[in-house]
């Protein structure tokens, strides 16, 4: 069977060259993006714990702004995946209307919190007065390129719908390098600039986001095929809205759930010290790094089995998505291997207490479990099953695993039971570890096996 598997797939052209072509862009993005949050971590490392672990506390903020934009640019890959294959270009662009209209009033009220309570907005992450005042003036600063972020992911998901990844790949691979480099001259105040710090980190993320959001902008308009119908931005259709907001809903939800959960762990450790705060940061980037290539199947996957569904080939869906769900299995077991020889390597490239050190080790074998389940996970449930709508399945995992389960546990260890750092963190990895029996299970129904245009 393995062998028929791996001829079967290995000699399918046209699978191997949209998992290639969409895949590998995706993942690139993916790769470039931790690459901005891993110097970010290893520059201010470098200076003093206490900057690394507020910055990377900070930034939980934009994490949830992130994810949410990603569960209402996941809503636009399903119906406009699909629409695609019947190459219907009047409703893909009142898709994408719809989609940057709520993704641009999510990044304004994101920009607005963090710009007038900053101080507060940390308070969310911990109680250390320290790690608050360090954060806060990040978040000043960091805050604009917040209103920015909506516009410019709801054009690139423009371009990935159309396939052209290698742009999207291009305008990430250039705000990265330019970030990378603005971080170290700002930072450090290199070349006789002042040496701002976090503050510099801030303005570097600035810059980056206004060059991606120009570049994105050029990319989607100019060229006639895809460019969207500007008319149709504040135009209505009833019965397509009716149907983005029952994809919305619930994708939107399970993004929502999901990234308030992941920020509460944050939270937790924020909450258990300094030292656990720096290791739980170390050890984001560690996670970010590892799980790019999965992320980039994930979103391959969502584009790859809308289009056949959409162009009612449902028989060939089935067969992408069986071999993507065991591709995303050998993905986890090497990402797994990733992350254990991180172990020795990256406390090496920041500042960390002896203490903080020995946390970080701790953690990161639990990491190393917790990556499989990730990447099984977030290729069949975001990836396969949103595709062809069945999106409810992600919202009801996430509240039974994480916020019935996991956060409980985490909640009692930290502020009640005291127990170590690596028990929290273990209950914090217990949701996507848990998930596979279940998420396998509804996998052999074929509810996502479905054609959702009109």
């Amino acid at each position: 069977m393995k062998n028929s598997f791996l001829r079967d797939t290995l000699s399918d052209k046209v699978f191997l060259k949209n998992l290639m072509t969409l895949g590998i862009p995706i993942a690139l993005q993916n790769l470039l993006l931790a690459l901005v949050g891993a110097s970010d971590t290893i520059m201010l490392g470098s200076l003093d714990q206490n900057s690394m672990a507020a910055v990377s506390l900070a930034t939980q903020i934009q994490f949830v702004q992130n994810l949410t934009v990603s569960g209402i640019i996941a809503a636009f890959h399903v119906l406009g995946a699909q629409y695609r294959g019947k190459e219907d270009k009047r409703s893909v662009d009142m898709l994408f209307s719809m989609t940057l209209r709520i993704s641009a009033l999510v990044s304004l009220l994101t920009f607005l919190f963090c710009l007038i309570f900053p101080y507060e907005a940390m308070g969310i992450f911990t109680d250390s007065t320290a790690l608050r005042s360090i954060g806060e003036r990040y978040l000043r600063i960091a805050s604009f390129s917040y209103l920015l972020t909506g516009l410019s992911q709801s054009l690139l998901a423009m371009l990935k719908l159309y396939k052209d990844t290698r742009t999207v790949a291009y305008i990430s691979l250039l705000s990265v390098v330019l970030n990378i480099v603005l971080n170290a001259l700002l930072i450090y105040g290199l070349f006789g600039l002042p040496s701002l710090g976090v503050e510099g980190a801030a303005a570097a993320t600035l810059t980056a986001r206004v060059i991606e959001m120009v570049l994105a902008v050029f990319a989607v308009f100019h060229k006639k095929e895809r460019r969207p119908d500007i008319k149709k931005l504040f135009s209505f259709d009833r019965a397509l809205s009716r149907d983005y907001v029952r994809q919305l809903i619930p994708l939107l939800g399970a993004y929502l759930v999901w990234t308030i959960g992941i920020s509460a762990y944050a939270s937790f450790l924020g909450h258990m010290g300094e030292d656990a705060a720096a290791a739980n940061s170390l050890s984001q980037v560690v996670r970010n790094l590892a799980l790019c290539f999965t992320r980039g199947l994930a979103g391959g996957a969502s584009i790859i089995i809308g289009y056949e569904l959409g162009s009612g080939n449902l028989e060939r869906a089935r067969v992408y998505g069986f071999r993507l769900s065991v591709l995303s299995l050998l993905c986890g077991v090497f990402t797994s291997l990733l992350v254990l020889l991180s172990i020795p390597l990256a406390p090496l490239t920041v500042s960390l207490t002896e203490e903080a050190g020995r946390d970080f080790q701790e953690i990161s074998i639990i990491l190393a479990v917790y990556v499989i389940g990730a990447s099984f996970n977030s290729v069949v449930i975001n990836g396969m099953f949103a595709s062809g709508g069945d999106t409810l399945f992600d919202c009801y995992s996430i509240i039974v695993m994480m916020w019935l389960l996991a956060i409980p546990l985490a909640y009692l260890g930290t502020f009640h039971l005291s127990w170590p750092v690596w028990a929290v963190y273990s209950c914090t990895c217990l949701d996507e570890v848990g998930k596979i029996p279940w998420t396998i299970i509804h996998y052999r129904k074929m509810k996502w096996l479905k054609d959702l245009t009109r």
